[in-house]
Parts: structure tokens; sequence; C-alpha cells
């Protein structure tokens, strides 16, 4: 896979299709991610009401289930949209924020889990923990196995498992994870690829390859995490094919070296 050019056609494809992305997030995301989405060209919606969300989930082409504030409005929110995504075939991602640290949120997240999102975006300890332990295998090819779906974790380099393929993504700034909510409005970007990409593990790796390049831009420019934020959206927002070829190939060479 030319990993540059799809991701520059997944781009083009949100920007031309404006595909609506409803997003159950946290607290702390909810600005950003809806900012987000607006700057790769997605339409978000963000309602908690659960007598709402079956229209919402209903009239979106992607869903995005963010575990990082389990308040009550969302644990009636999130079983709704997953059932109305799953029965209707709407691609949805799982983003099980802190289930390391809280057992019952782990549970409420492996039973998520069982109903097979077609994506699920993680950080290693996160990935750690819904494994159980791997025995020596990773824990994000695990968990792509046993719940047939991909699984992106993200970190310094990001792996990407699912559908007997795993690649790596090195592209990033140190600043993104100096900011709330970088790693939910990644998710968002992923569930808008996932909107108009079929191939759910290119959708994966053209999201984290678009996010992270775009973090590297904005890290050139920003003067610390005040204005990284605003340059990371930009940088989003004017992501094109020869800009991410140059940087995409740059960190292959850098780790086949």
């Amino acid at each position: 896979m030319d990993i540059a050019r799809k991701t520059a056609s997944v781009l083009a494809a949100i920007r031309k299709q404006k595909p609506r992305v409803h997003c159950i997030t946290n607290d702390a995301a909810q600005t950003f991610t809806a900012d987000t989405l607006l700057a790769m060209g997605a339409e978000p919606s963000l309602t908690l009401s659960r007598s709402e969300v079956p229209d919402f989930v209903g009239s979106s082409d992607a869903l995005l289930i963010n575990l990082g504030t389990l308040d009550e409005n969302r644990l009636g929110a999130i079983p709704v949209a997953v059932a109305f995504a799953v029965e209707n075939g709407k691609p949805w991602v799982l983003d099980p924020v802190f289930v390391h640290r809280s057992p019952g949120r782990l549970d409420y997240a492996s039973a998520l889990l069982a109903e097979k999102p077609t994506v699920v975006r993680c950080n290693r300890a996160e990935a750690s923990a819904l494994a159980g332990g791997s025995n020596g295998a990773d824990p994000g090819q695990l968990i792509a196995e046993r719940y047939d779906t991909v699984v992106a974790v993200t970190g310094e380099i990001d792996d990407i498992f699912g559908d007997g393929q795993h690649a790596t993504v090195a592209n990033g700034d140190a600043l993104m994870g100096q900011i709330t909510a970088a790693g939910c409005a990644g998710s968002a970007v992923l569930a808008a690829c996932l909107a108009v990409e079929e191939d759910r593990f290119a959708a994966a790796l053209a999201a984290l390859v678009a996010w992270s390049i775009a973090g590297e831009v904005a890290g050139g420019v920003a003067k610390g995490p005040g204005t990284f934020r605003p340059a990371l959206l930009d940088a989003l927002h004017g992501l094109k094919g020869p800009m991410l070829k140059r940087r995409a190939e740059a960190k292959l060479q850098e780790v086949a070296a």
C-alpha cells in the first residue's frame, strides 16, 4: 500500500463528501474534537440525549465512543448508540480511555468490545489491560484477533493491527502529549476516515498518518503547548499529497535505518 497516496485519497474524500460523525466523547474533549472534524472537512454532532441518539447516529456516517467521562448521561447514551450503529452497519470507533485505571471501566469496555467495534484506538497501557495478559504477544494484535477488529495502538511509534496486517507510523511530535484531548481528537479523525473508506485497516492507517503528520507540522511552528493546539488544526486542514508523501517517506526511511 502506498501510505501517502492512500492518506491523501481518504482526506480528499472527506473534504468532498463531508461525512457526519456522531461523537459521544468526554467533557474535556468535546470542543477540540468538533474543531478537529471541522478542520478536516467532516461534520460533528455531540448530543448525549438518549432519546435523540438513534436519530443522530442514524443520520451519521460513523460513530465515536470515548469512555473518558462515564457519567450517567453517557452510560445511558452509549449502549443505544452502539446498538443502533451495529444494527445499521455503521462503522464505529471505541476509545477505551483509562481502562487500566478502573476495573469497572475495564469491564464496561470489555462488554463493548464484544460488540466488535470497527476500530479500537488506545495507548499501550490501555491495550495491555484490555488484552488481560499477552504471554509475550503484542496486546494490540491479541485484541484484534480476539474481537475481529482493527486496533490502533498509539504512542511514540503507532502500531496498527488487524485483518492479518500490521503497520507502524513514526511521525508526530512530543507536544501532542502536552495538550488535552489530542488522542481523543485523533480517534475522531479515525471515525471520519472510516466514514469514507470501507477498508478498515486502510482507514485506520490513513487516520494515524494524517494526524501524526499534522502534529509534526504543527510542532515545527509552535512555540509551546499554547500555540500548538491551533497550529495542529491548521496543519490538519492544510494537509496535501506532496507533504504527506515527503514526511511519511522520511520517517519510513528513518525507521528502516
